[in-house]
């Protein structure tokens, strides 16, 4: 793997897996240029679409998501069909700054200078939010793809899970708000304690074109349907696991290009804080970029790896993409269960060295090792460099950590 990224050239670092004049995603072509990057090992993750599985755990979780909002309203369920997007769709519209590190082809997976593979659910807000059939409350589940390192947690291919809720300027507030009531009188009486000192501040504002009084009740709508997933997740499962303690919520201040203001909020969970997802008052520009200028919305974006890794007990990412009846055969549509491992074989660590071309970044590295090695790497890690004294050239160590997770 070392000698066969050293002997490659700017150019073909680029296209190494992607040497024809085509590139077909989806049933599209797409023609190839000096930008692309995207490799075969991730083309060939694209026709999997593992949300669309209903007993595999990146579907269960996606159907309870789905069916738990089903329950508290009308949202539509969005399912983009294809994975490749426009730049501008990707980034420019969204309000990514021109030198954003998301636009770095050490990042993103290019089909060309113009079309990329998703790097978030967001790309389709826009279009999403046009659609006047849709756009009041949708959840959209779909796959993304950012270049990234190798181990446990870290995988090129993830799934995100997106959902929005807006209200026309002229709500009526005063029914709004006896809704809201109810809603929370209701959660208060659930085992849950929320952790939620946040305020509205100069550094966490409502949106100047904002009415205060609209954007603190889409606020407070925000909050509890968050809070509600949050205890309909997990806390029927500690209840089963006959944990009394109260389910622990935290609010924390955030800031996205997408919101305003903006929250990541956690759960504690196994006796540690667990990420969950990041959430806001949608930004009023990309509303008026959809021709919805009247309206006011929040809306929330989740990674659904890395809570099914937690509410399943699944340790290694790639077991996401295993195609082993001993991993499948476990999970029940509709249903939360433990995973128990079904290969015992141990690791086994590899170290490589070589001289590293200038302008190659470590995710070209793990690219050929996916490439090269496929999902038996579980993980590697730079454990040396060294930069020659007089012709500054520089190498590098990786440690290359193999492990087979079904045999």
């Amino acid at each position: 793997m070392a000698q066969r990224l050293c002997r490659l050239s700017p150019t073909l670092r680029r296209t190494f897996a992607t040497k024809a004049a085509h590139i077909e995603v989806s049933g599209t072509r797409y023609a190839t240029d000096a930008a692309t990057n995207v490799t075969r090992a991730i083309l060939d993750k694209v026709p999997r679409r593992l949300y669309k599985i209903p007993n595999h755990p990146i579907g269960i979780l996606s159907s309870l998501i789905s069916s738990h909002f089903a329950r508290s309203g009308k949202f539509a369920t969005i399912d983009p069909p294809s994975p490749v997007v426009s730049v501008a769709k990707n980034f420019d519209e969204l309000g990514f700054a021109a030198d954003h590190p998301g636009r770095s082809a050490s990042d993103s997976y290019y089909l060309n200078a113009d079309t990329l593979l998703r790097t978030h659910s967001s790309a389709h807000e826009i279009e999403t939010f046009s659609n006047p059939a849709v756009r009041d409350a949708w959840l959209l589940t779909a796959d993304v793809y950012r270049r990234d390192e190798i181990d446990r947690s870290h995988y090129p291919v993830f799934h995100q899970m997106e959902g929005a809720k807006l209200y026309d300027i002229s709500t009526d507030i005063a029914a709004v708000e006896s809704q809201l009531d109810a809603r929370e009188k209701a959660l208060n009486a659930a085992n849950v304690a929320i952790l939620d000192d946040t305020r509205i501040s100069s550094s966490n504002p409502f949106q100047a074109s904002h009415d205060p009084v609209l954007a603190q009740l889409v606020l407070r709508d925000l909050k509890l349907s968050i809070n509600e997933l949050i205890v309909s997740l997990f806390g029927s499962l500690r209840h089963s696991r006959e944990d009394d303690a109260a389910l622990q919520v935290r609010w924390i201040e955030a800031f996205f290009p997408f919101t305003s203001p903006s929250y990541e909020v956690e759960v504690f969970w196994n006796g540690e804080w667990l990420e969950l997802l990041g959430t806001g008052v949608i930004q009023q520009r990309t509303l008026d970029a959809a021709g919805v200028d009247n309206k006011v919305g929040w809306a929330f974006g989740l990674g659904l790896e890395r809570i099914a890794m937690v509410l399943f007990g699944i340790p290694d990412i790639r077991l996401f993409w295993s195609e082993d009846q001993r991993f499948l055969a476990q999970f029940t549509a509709g249903k939360i269960s433990t995973f128990k491992p079904h290969s015992k074989y141990p690791q086994i660590a590899r170290d490589t060295s070589f001289w590293i071309p200038a302008g190659v970044h470590a995710n070209d590295f793990c690219d050929i090792v996916r490439d090269v090695a496929g999902d038996l790497v579980e993980d590697v890690k730079l454990v040396d460099e060294f930069v020659h004294p007089k012709t500054q050239r520089a190498s590098v160590t990786y440690r290359v950590t193999y492990r087979s997770m079904d045999r």
